[in-house]
């Protein structure tokens, strides 16, 4: 509908010049009947939503209706008071509806406020104020279950944003109905208030100004109209205190109220049996009318046995449908394809670490998991899959396994209820162990060990501290492998949205998806980030023009991010400490490099390779008391394969060469791999 905000602007003000100006009684009575109509229909409107946040604006309603009722109590009293005449609806409810007894009317009055008050307005205030409070108290369990699902896959970000835009609107709905039911409640208490100023003012207008004759004539007149008045004003406000109820009890539900009620009250025949033979025993019983009961005894059991025979034939329709189904699907030629679908990631435990994962028993892993995908994107550039945790019966129940697109790649082993303490000083008791992400010596100990370990100068770490340092190792270790040709192309659609030249100059013109790919996970391997993507895509529309080999344009990518590479070995004083190679050794491997179509390999006597590991080794120990991120410098021809020659046995050396050194970053030498020293 169009100019729906005016025309409610519009009434609102209405609602206010009807309090100041006077109504001719025929259009009070236009007025008092609409005001029936609106209230009914928002009792239906309640009873025919399926869930209440489909009738989100009841609370700013419930208080336009309330300000209306209170604008019609005051032009109908100044009618009253000033003509004794109030139009034809309020006369009527007078007259007709309690047969012209004032006193009728009145103890009718009375009923229905206290009905609508200390029963209805009560019961409400309280269910919404609970409904408030448990909606704000389950808020942070109900956003962590959405990061579960978004965390596992099992929905979308835009499913994940529309669930948590709903929880804040159910949230902001109680809160109001909240205060939404102090109308109600004091606008029951305003009626009577109301009613007895309407009595007491009338008869003073009409036996001190009007002089309308008796007392009692006076009296039977305005109590008629007073009574009339709150009769036509009680009944809507009962209809919305109703409707109040309704939508503060009212559960989700896949149907409305109507179908839910007959679903559930007249879904068990044997109930309805029941009670058609209470109602006949009572009919039999002397004393007791024979008619009603029997009568209602009868239609109960009349419905309890076709309640039955319908519930017998839908249990054979059913079983029917599901043979013929299971029939169909043995005929049917099996569909294998959803059993080849891989998770890229996997996390398996086993049911002693469930815990961790249950948020209703204080687990915050799935919430670490979020942040550790959050520190990989930042760290590393890429985005990481959503991890899928489930339990294995088959592991032992503290054990875990990390699998890599099927495949366990680590495991390692949780002790709940205990702390791991690792590289202190002195006897600890303990159960010994490995920290499972970097295998350095540990123990378990209890908690009452905690403040002597820290004393002892071990480091005390708690499970899922623990196992989360594992997923982010595990993660980072793995991430040339994670990287998919997908998402590769997915970093690249979202690079050309701000770079489109960049990106068009080299795909396709220059490198095919699967050279990029290759060039990523090479930098990846080396734990180069890969955030930069802009200085890369660069970096390889320099250079692939002369080259398409991967591992050439990986060295020339590695020069251009040469800032970046510096960032992650220095010291906080901006000094670079390294190892270097002699000449020697640099000259043989310069020598020993062969290059065939499926990549660069060395042809090295395994000796002197055995030999130029072993020195190194030596040389990080003898240097291991500085606590230094030491890397090895070599001359950028030899780079790539003096890191072949060692990743096997240091994978977690960083082999950098001169090139990737900016002016401004001090180095300083520890050394120098020799060969004759072996």
């Amino acid at each position: 509908m169009r100019h729906t905000d005016i025309i409610v602007a519009l009434g609102i003000v209405g609602i206010v010049v009807m309090m100041i100006v006077p109504l001719h009684p025929s259009l009070l009575d236009i007025l008092l009947v609409f005001n029936i109509t609106c209230s009914l229909i928002i009792l239906l409107v309640t009873m025919y939503n399926k869930e209440p946040l489909d009738f989100s604006v009841f609370p700013s309603l419930l208080l336009v209706m309330t300000l209306y009722r209170l604008a019609l109590n005051i032009s109908s009293t100044r009618l009253i008071l000033l003509h004794a005449y109030a139009g034809e609806v309020i006369n009527q409810f007078g007259e007709f509806v309690v047969g012209g007894n004032a006193f009728v009317g009145f103890i009718i009055f009375l009923i229905l406020v206290i009905i609508q008050f200390i029963v209805i307005t009560k019961g409400a205030e309280r269910v919404a104020e609970v409904a408030a409070r448990f909606t704000l108290d389950a808020m942070p369990g109900k956003q962590m279950s959405i990061d579960a699902d978004l965390n596992a896959g099992l929905i979308t970000e835009d499913e994940a944003r529309e669930r948590r835009s709903k929880i804040q609107r159910e949230a902001d709905f109680y809160g109001a109905m909240d205060g939404a039911t102090k109308f109600v409640k004091g606008d029951a208490i305003a009626s009577i208030v109301i009613t007895l100023i309407n009595i007491l003012g009338g008869m003073a207008v009409g036996l001190l100004q009007q002089k309308m004759g008796s007392i009692g004539e006076v009296a039977q007149r305005y109590t008629l109209l007073t009574v009339g008045d709150g009769l036509v004003s009680q009944i809507p406000a009962l209809l919305l205190s109703t409707s109040t109820g309704i939508i503060v009890t009212r559960a989700a539900s896949e149907e409305n109220l109507g179908i839910d009620i007959t679903e559930q009250v007249f879904s068990q025949p044997k109930v309805l049996a029941i009670a058609s033979s209470v109602l006949i025993f009572f009919g039999l019983v002397p004393g007791l009318p024979k008619g009603p009961f029997i009568s209602l005894g009868l239609v109960m059991g009349f419905l309890a046995y076709s309640l039955y025979k319908t519930e017998t034939a839908l249990d054979r329709e059913i079983i029917q449908s599901v043979e013929q189904e299971e029939a169909g699907e043995m005929r049917k030629p099996e569909n294998v394809y959803s059993l080849l679908q891989i998770d890229p990631i996997e996390l398996e435990m086993g049911y002693g670490l469930i815990p961790l994962v249950d948020t209703e028993q204080g687990g915050d892993l799935l919430e670490r998991v979020i942040m550790i995908r959050r520190q990989c994107a930042l760290e590393l550039g890429i985005v990481i899959p959503p991890i899928r945790i489930r339990d294995n019966m088959q592991l032992s129940p503290n054990n875990y396994v990390l699998k890599l697109r099927g495949v366990p790649l680590a495991q390692g082993e949780i002790m709940l209820n205990q702390y791991l303490a690792m590289g202190g000083e002195g006897e600890l008791s303990g159960i010994p162990t490995k920290e499972p992400a970097f295998g350095l010596p540990a123990k378990w100990i209890g908690a009452s060990l905690r403040e002597q370990a820290e004393m002892f100068g071990y480091t005390v770490v708690d499970p899922p501290s623990v196992l989360a340092t594992h997923i982010t190792e595990f993660l980072k270790n793995n991430a040339a492998d994670i990287l998919s040709r997908q998402d590769v192309k997915s970093l690249l659609d979202n690079l050309k949205k701000e770079y489109p030249a960049v990106v068009e100059e080299v795909v396709p013109n220059l490198l095919s998806l699967a050279e990029i790919h290759k060039v990523l996970s090479n930098l990846l391997q080396e734990r180069v980030p890969i955030r930069d993507l802009v200085s890369i895509m660069e970096a390889l529309g320099d250079w692939a023009p002369l080259t398409k080999d991967p591992e050439l344009l990986t060295e020339y990518v590695r020069q251009k991010l040469a800032r970046q590479i510096a960032q992650l070995y220095k010291d906080e004083e901006g000094k670079l400490y390294c190892f270097t190679v002699e000449p020697q050794i640099e000259k043989l491997i310069g020598e020993s490099a062969q290059t065939n179509e499926q990549g660069t390999y060395l042809v090295i006597e395994p000796s002197i390779a055995q030999a130029i590991v072993k020195e190194l080794t030596a040389l990080l120990e003898k240097r291991s008391f500085m606590g230094k991120q030491f890397v090895i410098l070599v001359s950028p021809v030899i780079r790539r394969y003096f890191r072949k020659l060692i990743e096997r046995v240091l994978p977690g050396v960083p082999v950098i060469s001169y090139n990737e050194i900016p002016p401004q970053i001090e180095i300083e030498s520890v050394g120098m791999v020799k060969l004759s020293a072996s």
